[in-house]
């Protein structure tokens, strides 16, 4: 009852934060609103972007300082661009480990299809078999890397094609892709570690590292 009480007070006291400084055009009331509700249903929530690629610059800064990183992704596009140079530029000591896990170009569950099915209706240019194509230039691009990292290993899974998510022992960037919408016009939503999301996220990373290849 009392982190019921807790809770509810919280929520309000949020709310008219929220409420009363729009008046003036101030944003930090929304963050403080998130990190509220976020501690009270336990999910961690840290920040939340309308769009993937508003990421972009946070997501670099906690790469740098991270640990170790594992990372999901669809396509791979992120790993070529500037989030990932200093990690692959090995400009940070710290770093002990990079997995990252890609979709099997050779598609044997017909999950890109699918998702290029799903994107064809808003964004003709995703004929049969781009999605492969682009997955394998990663693929390569990823593998020039690893020969001069060994920090860095990389594994191919075979699972839906729904989302990215890129874990460090701090946080965990999370984008569900939405239907018909590319990835970087997708929300994403960044997790502290000990969360629930955070823990799921991270488990889910490990079965599919298992069962990659």
């Amino acid at each position: 009852m009392r982190e019921l009480i807790i809770g509810v007070v919280s929520s309000l006291i949020a709310t008219g934060l929220t409420v009363t400084a729009g008046w003036f055009g101030l944003s930090w009331p929304r963050k403080l609103l998130l990190r509220l509700s976020s501690r009270v249903s336990g999910l961690g929530v840290v920040r939340a972007y309308k769009k993937q690629s508003a990421a972009n610059n946070d997501l670099a800064a906690d790469l740098r300082s991270a640990r170790w990183i594992k990372a999901l992704v669809g396509r791979g596009n992120e790993l070529t661009r500037d989030s990932f140079q200093d990690v692959w530029r090995q400009r940070h000591t710290r770093l002990r480990s990079v997995h990252i896990l890609l979709p099997d170009p050779a598609d044997p569950g017909g999950w890109l299809r699918s998702r290029e099915e799903e994107m064809r209706p808003v964004d003709p240019g995703f004929e049969p078999g781009l999605l492969a194509k682009q997955v394998s230039a990663n693929v390569d691009y990823l593998s020039a890397v690893i020969s001069a990292n060994p920090k860095v290993e990389m594994r191919l899974f075979d699972a839906p094609h729904t989302c990215r998510a890129i874990i460090t022992d701090r946080f965990a960037y999370f984008t569900p892709y939405l239907t018909g919408t590319h990835g970087r016009n997708s929300p994403c939503f960044v997790f502290g570690n000990g969360s629930v999301m955070y823990d799921h996220l991270l488990r889910t990373f490990e079965n599919l590292w298992g069962a990659g290849r």
